[in-house]
């Protein structure tokens, strides 16, 4: 009787965010508000430059790859500092780009290739923000910078053991803090392991940081193919609210209220080392998006039901990701293969996989960054500056303003909040708006 309330106040949660009105605009965590990459605001721009619709500017001490969270009037990033091994939390005022606080979360020497300690997105509830870093610290802090809780994920569970560094973004969802670590069984480099590591989902607490439930996540795969590097969403199915997570060649999906696994997807069966898995999952439509690894295709899952096994519904392996996570934004599907064939777009009838276009970005360097969307615009950032907005939609690809920075390397997604785009670069954070 209380699971099954509990499950239906989930529902009730996901419905009010995935109906959210216009007024509230808020982008919380690393895919926004409904969990796709997308947003329903208006009157967005469609071009800036220095002397137009740029609203403030503001210097951050150093590179990161986590997107910023726009939450109640705040802006929330995190980031190294340049020329030391230190990483901080950083606040700013949405309005002006002041700095309103700078808090100093620790610091680390282990490098990584293409890659550093501030990648995962920090997520925020109006109230209270949450930090996570590659080498495990959490970090709560409330509005004003004073700090809650912290806990240290590698130092409790043990070497978060990715190739290529620690990414996760933590999940804030219906009163729980979800945290994903999807990892190789032994460490590429120190800290040791006494023996084989497990991955994991968990939930905490946010307001106390206490773990609910740790649920453990097998995998037949192995080395890099059991690594994975995205976040969990979210999804709907039969009612009732589901975690679905990817990597180590399946699909899981889990039980909100206490971690059970409920069923499982094996998306890639022929064993191989490197089959790790960048990006998350996406849904719509009642339909769950995934890739497999390093280009070998996407693939569109039907989950299962009472009376028939989850299915792949249709697959697309000519310019599939490697590292973006697709887009959902308004019943079309968006996927970018932002490293090969000329960097192509390509958007997708999410229930057929019949294309309405497809198209190149170009640019000189890989686009690692995730489409975000909103307002009848596809805002696009490449790791080498190169920026791109796109017509959403309609049955042609359509380039509406490019530009470009020198402030490289850029792996963060443009966040969308209160008419506004939040853009992080290596050297700023900049907001723009009409």
């Amino acid at each position: 009787m209380i699971t099954h309330f509990a499950n239906r106040r989930f529902v009730i949660i996901l419905g009010l965010l995935l109906t959210i009105p216009a007024f509230c605009r808020d982008w919380p965590q690393w895919r926004g508000p409904f969990f796709n990459g997308s947003t329903d605001e208006k009157d967005l721009p469609s071009s800036w430059s220095a002397t137009e619709n740029t609203k403030w500017v503001s210097p951050l001490p150093g590179p990161s790859g986590a997107t910023a969270a726009v939450s109640n009037g705040r802006v929330f990033v995190t980031s190294m500092v340049k020329g030391s091994k230190e990483y901080v939390a950083l606040c700013f005022d949405e309005e002006t780009g002041k700095q309103l606080w700078r808090k100093d979360v620790g610091s680390d020497s282990r490098r990584l290739p293409r890659n550093n300690l501030c990648s995962p997105s920090p997520v925020a509830d109006g109230k209270n923000v949450y930090f996570l870093y590659g080498n495990g610290p959490l970090v709560a802090f409330d509005f004003e910078g004073n700090e809650l809780w912290s806990r240290d994920i590698e130092k409790e569970y043990g070497n978060l053991a990715l190739q290529f560094g620690y990414s996760n973004s933590p999940l804030l969802y219906a009163g729980k803090l979800y945290i994903l670590v999807i990892r190789r069984d032994r460490p590429y480099r120190r800290p040791e392991a006494d023996g084989p590591l497990d991955s994991f989902i968990m939930a905490l607490d946010p307001k106390s940081g206490r773990t609910i439930w740790k649920q453990q996540r097998k995998t037949d795969a192995f080395d890099e193919g059991m690594e994975a590097y995205g976040t969990t969403i979210p999804f709907v199915h039969n009612g009732k609210v589901e975690l679905l997570n990817t990597g180590g060649d399946f699909v899981t999906a889990h039980d909100p209220i206490g971690g059970t696994e409920l069923w499982r997807f094996e998306y890639w069966t022929r064993k191989v080392r490197d089959t790790r898995i960048i990006p998350s999952l996406v849904a719509g439509e009642g339909i769950i998006f995934g890739v497999k690894h390093k280009h070998k295709g996407l693939f569109a899952l039907q989950p299962p039901d009472d009376d028939n096994p989850a299915k792949i519904l249709w697959e697309f392996d000519y310019a599939a990701p490697d590292a973006s996570t697709p887009l959902f934004y308004k019943g079309r599907l968006y996927v970018l293969d932002g490293m090969r064939r000329g960097k192509v777009v390509t958007c997708f009838d999410p229930k057929t996989g019949r294309q309405f276009w497809q198209g190149k970005l170009g640019g000189r360097g890989p686009w690692r960054a995730s489409l975000t969307a909103s307002d009848g615009k596809l805002y696009c950032i490449c790791e080498t500056g190169e920026i791109v907005v796109l017509r959403a939609g309609g049955d042609k690809f359509e380039v509406l303003f490019q530009t470009k920075t020198a402030e490289t390397p850029i792996q963060s997604s443009i966040s969308i909040a209160n008419g506004r785009l939040f853009i992080r670069t290596a050297e700023n954070l900049y907001c723009i708006g009409k």
